[in-house]
């Protein structure tokens, strides 16, 4: 039996699209008048250094413009745009300010009165989510009397899938972000975030599919312009269709099928309705992982650096433990190594990151990356000679030099201007028209 509504539908028209994906959705009829509004976007990722095309990061400000107008025409007025961007400096305030500037938020402040909220700054407030899990989430949302859930459709090199469950992540504090990233085997991962939505108000979830992002969750990724909206008042139904799209059997995705059991319900979408669009006219497989290679026993690397002929250096692959703060270094890394192979094997060098990975006996020199991985290792019998990274997040300064210790000579101006590197991606859709800027602007 259906119990549960989700809208598919084509993105065609300003207003009009979004408009039509909330009304089948019937997203908003429960929304009583008055209501204290939270709006949570996915801006993932900003810098100020350089013109960064957002397309399959970050959600487009057209949504975020037609859901405020929408709200507006229906007589809300209490309306508040938050998030919560992890910067590389914790107390970077400017960052995100930048982002709510170039994004056209603060336009939608002047021109409909809405509040945008840097939610790092804000208070938080600790919740219990059962089975001894507490996270601290932001207070504003949490005390609203309803959330508007704006995530990009996106797969995610950790968690499969990135929908609308997972951009809650974006509303806890760091620490709670890095009790995420948990080196329990039992609540890893993906079992913190399928409690993500368990303590929310009500909330209508609309996934931005006009840009998706493959091997995402960042500017790394492959860019589609897929135009498609996913609305739904149930956020676990709206990601089990959202997951279907992007190629994926919700099924097979440990934190939905755990989401799904954990509230009774199948994760084979017997139990929803699908209005608008049909999901099997839609589906456009992503792919999400970042393949590795074994190219020799006990050295692994990304297969473009192990068919590029490197040797002498094991980068074992990411696992659910690495938090956001290593994992953005963990592409300027690889990239760097890439950039200083000149042919000749490095002395068997062995980098690890996260806070679960054991050093390999025999190797000659062991990089451990964040603070987490030296805590664990730093007293560990199978390390020859021990060169670390102690700093969390880590220092960019410290991770060049421990490289060049360890005789890899990376370039240090790839991490001094680290902040340029998404231009550098995004420039692979410059002057391709479907690849449009203006969605990103009021």
């Amino acid at each position: 039996m259906a119990n549960y509504t989700v809208s598919i539908v084509k993105y065609e028209h300003p207003v009009k699209s979004v408009a039509k994906a909330v009304q089948l959705s019937r997203g908003l009829e429960k929304l009583a008048v008055g209501s204290r509004i939270f709006i949570k976007p996915n801006i993932v990722f900003w810098t100020s250094v350089t013109n960064f095309p957002k397309w399959g990061v970050i959600t487009t400000s057209r949504v975020v413009h037609d859901i405020v107008f929408l709200l507006k025409e229906h007589g809300f007025k209490n309306i508040t745009i938050g998030e919560g961007t992890v910067t590389r400096d914790p107390k970077d305030t400017k960052t995100l300010d930048h982002a709510f500037e170039s994004l056209g938020y603060n336009l939608l402040k002047k021109r409909y009165g809405v509040k945008c909220l840097n939610i790092m700054q804000r208070p938080f407030e600790k919740l219990n989510l059962g089975h001894g899990v507490e996270l601290r989430f932001n207070k504003d949302i949490i005390n609203s009397d309803f959330v508007v859930n704006l995530p990009v459709m996106k797969t995610h090199n950790q968690t499969i899938v990135s929908l609308g469950i997972k951009n809650l992540k974006g509303t806890v504090d760091i620490g709670s972000r890095k009790k995420c990233h948990s080196n329990d085997p039992e609540k890893d991962l993906n079992f913190m975030v399928a409690k993500l939505a368990d303590k929310m108000p009500p909330m209508l979830t609309l996934i931005d599919g006009i840009y998706t992002n493959e091997r995402g969750p960042g500017f790394d990724g492959k860019m589609h312009r897929t135009n498609l909206l996913v609305g739904s008042s149930d956020v676990l139904s709206a990601d089990l269709v959202g997951a279907n799209l992007l190629g994926h059997n919700p099924a097979t995705i440990p934190y939905l099928a755990r989401a799904a059991g954990n509230h009774g319900r199948p994760a084979d979408m017997s139990d929803i309705c699908i209005k608008g669009q049909k999901i099997e006219q839609n589906v456009k497989h992503h792919e999400y992982d970042f393949k590795y290679s074994e190219y020799e026993k006990d050295c692994f690397l990304p297969v473009p650096l192990a068919k590029q002929g490197i040797r002498g250096i094991s980068y074992p692959k990411y696992d659910f433990s690495m938090c956001t703060y290593c994992s953005f270094f963990n592409g300027i890394i690889l990239s760097a190594i890439r950039y200083a192979w000149k042919g000749e094997p490095w002395d068997d060098v062995e980098i690890l990151t996260g806070k679960i990975m054991k050093p390999t006996p025999g190797k000659k020199n062991t990089i451990l990356l964040g603070k987490c991985m030296y805590k664990l290792n730093k007293n560990s019998p199978n390390i020859e000679n021990l060169i670390p990274v102690k700093e969390c997040p880590p220092d960019p300064t410290s991770i060049v030099k421990a490289l060049h210790q360890a005789g890899i000579d990376v370039d240090p101006g790839l991490f001094e201007n680290a902040d340029y590197l998404p231009g550098f991606f995004m420039s692979r859709y410059k002057d391709k028209p479907e690849f449009d800027e203006s969605f990103y602007t009021i």
